[in-house]
């Protein structure tokens, strides 16, 4: 949501944000404010005119999909280049640069950085996780989406975290993920088993005839993927199935 802040003050225990977003004034009670202002490149003072490596006072050095600098002799990786800013992100592309510089022959076998599958964590409480696309990236993409509330999965509710949910984006018509959020306590755990599906091209399918343990709060990536199968069965098998179950009832 786009929204302009005008005024932030304190109200007894409270904080209030007073805010205009699609043409109407709005405040918001809120415990705390994290004031997120980013980051600046350090590039200035490495003399990499000299070299000549060319870069950016805001985004920092600039390198092509393979991590080249405009020097092609010089590899760049990490924060001073990268959209992603995050630790695992900077391991990553560093893996690429290995590759393309010392293992690649005359450019084969040489690697991309936008190949990358790349999952993020914020550590809120709870987590929020996400790897792949965001639904409102999918413009002339037919998606289906399949929710799992944390209050249906066991484990979480006996750990009393049952506050958030899994959400997988599929494109419709297959099983193929396209990404997936993930609102929990362990988020940033549970959202390794999807990255790993999208990295190897494993669909719903796959981890769907996972075996999870249970209980365990990965669970719910199952039961996603459960939904999935379930959109599967044709008009005839759901009602044989669905009266199969009452009967057993």
């Amino acid at each position: 949501m786009e929204a302009n802040i005008h005024q932030v003050e304190r109200q007894d225990v409270n904080k209030v944000i007073y805010y205009e977003a699609n043409g109407k004034q709005n405040q918001l009670y809120v415990d705390e404010i994290l004031v997120g202002v980013g980051r600046s490149p350090n590039v200035e003072n490495l003399n990499l005119e000299s070299v000549g490596v060319k870069y950016d006072k805001q985004k920092g050095v600039i390198v092509n999909d393979y991590l080249q600098t405009t020097n092609p002799r010089i590899h760049a990786v990490g924060d001073v280049c990268m959209e992603w800013k995050f630790t695992h992100a900077a391991d990553a592309a560093a893996r690429i640069v290995v590759q393309n510089a010392l293992f690649s022959v005359l450019g084969l076998g040489r690697k991309k950085l936008s190949s990358l599958t790349m999952p993020w964590c914020t550590y809120t409480d709870p987590e929020v996780a996400h790897v792949g696309m965001y639904l409102e990236q999918g413009q002339g993409i037919e998606i289906d989406t399949y929710y799992i509330p944390l209050n249906e999965v066991d484990r979480a509710i006996i750990d009393g975290e049952a506050e958030g949910f899994v959400k997988v984006h599929v494109k419709k018509g297959t099983d193929k993920i396209l990404g997936a959020t993930i609102v929990a306590r362990h988020a940033g755990e549970i959202i390794n088993e999807i990255t790993l599906a999208m990295t190897n091209n494993l669909g719903m399918k796959a981890i769907a005839k996972t075996i999870h343990p249970y209980p365990t709060q990965a669970e719910a990536i199952r039961k996603a993927a459960d939904a999935y199968n379930r959109t599967r069965l044709t008009p005839l098998v759901k009602k044989i199935t669905s009266s199969w179950l009452s009967w057993q009832r």
